[in-house]
């Protein structure tokens, strides 16, 4: 007996082809009423997954090829587990997108719409749903792919399916797509709206600094132990406390710090002329000297971008009045204002991932 082939399989009801009569005429009638704005962009920037589990990554990147999605999560075990709706967020943030998720745990169906309507009526925000196959009597399990528009007489939503070789795309009910959205994944799946920057980010650590696999052991070494250990330690000047706060990195952080030095080698990413801004703070001339420049270099980006609570624990006010003269944004320049703002937000996203 032959076995079934992943290749083109028979799309069931109540799903609709969209190269089938029903389907064309429902793009008609949606294009007609505003609600396929960003069909365009999103046809002609998302492509077909290469891997099984690749769907997380092929959504809609035009200029990105799914290999170039290394950043905290290697790609061996994208493949081997695919992506869930939090870690797929982070990838999309970590490529420099404006990016949300929604649990539909954390939604209802009005809301849900009301999302979809506004996605498909503009052509700089695209929705991608994280759903579960078989609520549409499909093979597979869970599945990414990016919403191209909405036919409100209907109430049916346009699936780009990024596995254009096994299913192609469809029109399906807005309820049934809410309904695949509510099955549960560890959580319960959902959706994503993304869009670009409303600014180009600086290029030094904010598109780069998370691809290495230590990212997340700083982020939750600064975040969580530096607080804990300021408050348990009498700390007589600001010498000592960065003594106790550099001292004390993970010790992945040495890799992280050969891996950022080997970008600034190749040229990828580091702007010399912000690096330069960097050795010019008053923090940064306070720090270590036997560490390398580069080392101090990161480490002072890292300390301007922890939140202010960080240093809140430091019992001697005249010592904390200090730190806080330090790590001020107020007299840094604007570019490295922007690089450090975003290196905190950064920093507060990936934490909760």
């Amino acid at each position: 007996m032959a076995m079934a082939s992943l290749y083109r399989r028979i799309l069931h009801p109540p799903a609709i082809d969209l190269a089938a009569t029903q389907g064309k005429q429902l793009f008609k009638e949606a294009l007609h009423n505003g609600t396929l704005e960003g069909f365009f962009k999103l046809h002609t920037s998302y492509e077909t997954q290469s891997e099984f589990a690749y769907c997380g990554l092929a959504r809609a990147w035009r200029w990105f090829d799914e290999s170039m999605f290394d950043c905290w999560i290697p790609l061996d075990k994208v493949m081997g587990k695919g992506l869930s709706l939090s870690k797929a967020v982070s990838l999309a943030r970590c490529a420099g997108t404006n990016v949300k998720g929604f649990y539909s745990s954390q939604s209802n169906i009005d809301e849900f719409r009301k999302h979809v309507v506004s996605c498909t009526s503009n052509e700089d925000s695209h929705m991608v749903a994280l759903y579960h196959r078989p609520t549409f009597n499909q093979t597979g399990k869970g599945h990414f792919s990016p919403i191209g528009g909405y036919h409100a007489g209907r109430d049916m939503v346009l699936m780009l399916d990024v596995a254009r070789f096994k299913y192609p795309s469809h029109w399906v009910p807005l309820s049934l797509l809410w309904k695949a959205m509510g099955t549960i994944d560890g959580t319960t799946r959902g959706f994503m709206i993304i869009s670009k920057l409303q600014k180009t980010p600086p290029s030094l650590f904010y598109a780069w600094v998370c691809k290495h696999e230590s990212w997340l052991d700083s982020v939750n070494y600064l975040m969580d132990d530096v607080p804990v250990n300021l408050q348990s330690s009498n700390i007589a000047d600001v010498r000592e406390l960065l003594s106790l706060v550099i001292s004390s990195f993970p010790s992945s952080f040495a890799e992280f710090i050969k891996w950022v030095e080997l970008r600034r080698q190749t040229g990828l990413g580091i702007e010399e002329e912000m690096l330069a801004q960097v050795r010019e703070t008053e923090l940064y001339n306070r720090m270590d000297t036997t560490s390398c420049q580069i080392g101090r270099e990161v480490q002072t980006i890292f300390l301007l971008a922890l939140p202010p609570h960080t240093w809140s624990g430091i019992k001697d006010q005249k010592l904390l009045q200090e730190i806080n003269s330090l790590v001020s944004l107020d007299s840094l320049p604007h570019s490295l204002q922007d690089e450090v703002i975003l290196l905190d937000q950064h920093c507060v996203f990936f934490k909760g991932i």
